[in-house]
């Protein structure tokens, strides 16, 4: 299991009060997605990064009107597949990564990932961005970060036979633990800083290349 090294000085402090009545770090029952999501507003407020979650891209067939002030949708479809949870920029880079949850204590099933996600994400990593799963083990009460270089290591080996999953184990040992802390409960950046601004990610590039 990797651990993170160093710690991160914030610009500046939080002084958005919408921020503070909006944001319940302290929640219980968060789901990993909305953590993510209250984690993104604090990056936001504290001028550390540009990270949002995209929009699902669905078109509308019917709507109904049952109040004048209110709008329920009736039916829709989805235009198109869509890719990953989360992108948007930091530190220059653009960063695109999907978010995974799990109940298994032991792995992730891959039915819980399509191939066009893997595929973009794939594509994200070629040009130069910075591509990568967020996974949580609810049953251990820990989330990784995890490249998605190990990720299709793993992935494409499916496809000859073996394991239809993301082993736990595997994930502890190609993986980093991401910190908890009280303003950012997923606190991705400081994995990134330690990954691949620190001197990691040339260390992370050559493995990939080798």
């Amino acid at each position: 299991m990797k651990y993170p090294k160093g710690s991160r000085k914030h610009k500046n402090p939080i002084n958005d009060q919408s921020y503070k009545q909006s944001t319940q770090f302290g929640k219980r029952g968060m789901t990993l997605e909305k953590e993510i999501i209250e984690t993104n507003k604090y990056y936001l407020v504290t001028d550390l990064a540009v990270i949002h979650k995209k929009p699902t891209p669905i078109q509308v067939v019917q709507v109904d009107y049952p109040k004048r002030s209110a709008a329920v949708i009736k039916e829709a479809y989805y235009q198109q597949p869509s890719t990953t949870d989360f992108n948007g920029l930091y530190k220059g880079k653009y960063i695109d990564f999907e978010a995974k949850q799990t109940n298994n204590k032991t792995s992730l099933p891959f039915s819980n990932i399509h191939d066009h996600q893997v595929q973009h994400m794939k594509k994200v990593e070629e040009h130069g961005g910075i591509s990568f799963f967020i996974i949580r083990f609810k049953q251990h009460n820990e989330t990784f970060l995890l490249p998605i270089r190990p990720f299709i290591q793993v992935w494409e080996k499916q496809f000859e036979g073996n394991r239809k999953s993301l082993q736990y184990q595997y994930i502890k040992e190609h993986g980093y633990l991401i910190p908890f802390t009280l303003q950012a409960k997923v606190d991705y950046l400081k994995v990134l800083d330690s990954v691949y601004f620190n001197g990691g990610d040339n260390n992370e590039s050559r493995r990939q290349k080798s």
